[in-house]
């Protein structure tokens, strides 16, 4: 198994949901907060509640970030298909103001329209930038088998965990949103990756220099 150290300046993380980004790279970006990276925080839907819930959360997880913006639309949930035209815009105006070397996004064989629409716009906008596509567990069953993992320290599992929930009121109802989800997920990446915790991404493209 090769490893490689991950160096960026300037990062772009991408949620079709106001919790999309904490789930899938949540832990990744705890560690990047400390190499003085500047983050941009796009979220493409959320209601008035969740984009409070998303603001509350973005603060907590960016938190020592050298610099930090967040962007939060208001496209209607489930049905981003149907408001392609108008989601490519508003992603398109992001990649004008904001020019990064690493991009956190969802993956392509995600389940949810949502997240696959997100997906197809972040590489039809971003033609020359490292993407790692994360994942989001749900009843559907699409983890598939990640090629790229990032450890993480016990302390950095459980920052991850307690934010995610102290963070999302909204979401606590739901039978998967707790701690067992979150924390059975990195520790089955740990396996995977010889490490033990881990989260995991897909990448399609790599250049190596």
């Amino acid at each position: 198994m090769e490893t490689l150290r991950l160096k960026p300046r300037r990062v772009l993380c991408l949620g079709a949901h106001a919790d999309d980004i904490e789930i899938g790279c949540g832990g990744t970006v705890l560690q990047l907060c400390n190499r003085g990276v500047e983050f941009r925080w796009v979220v493409f839907s959320a209601t008035p509640v969740r984009a409070r819930e998303a603001a509350r959360s973005a603060a907590r997880f960016l938190k020592g970030a050298r610099q930090s913006s967040l962007t939060v639309g208001n496209f209607t949930d489930s049905y981003f298909p149907a408001e392609l035209r108008q989601v490519k815009t508003f992603l398109h105006e992001v990649r004008e103001q904001f020019e990064p070397d690493l991009i956190f996004t969802h993956a392509r064989q995600d389940a949810h329209q949502d997240h696959r629409v997100i997906n197809e716009l972040t590489w039809n906008a971003f033609r020359n930038h490292l993407i790692l596509e994360y994942e989001i567990p749900k009843y559907d069953g699409d983890l598939g088998a990640p090629n790229v993992f990032i450890p993480l320290t016990p302390a950095q599992k459980e920052r991850k965990i307690r934010f995610l929930l102290n963070s999302f009121p909204s979401q606590r109802a739901k039978g998967w949103f707790d701690a067992e989800t979150f924390g059975g997920l990195m520790r089955l990446r740990g396996v995977e990756s010889q490490t033990r915790y881990a989260e995991a991404f897909h990448v399609r493209k790599l250049v190596i220099q």
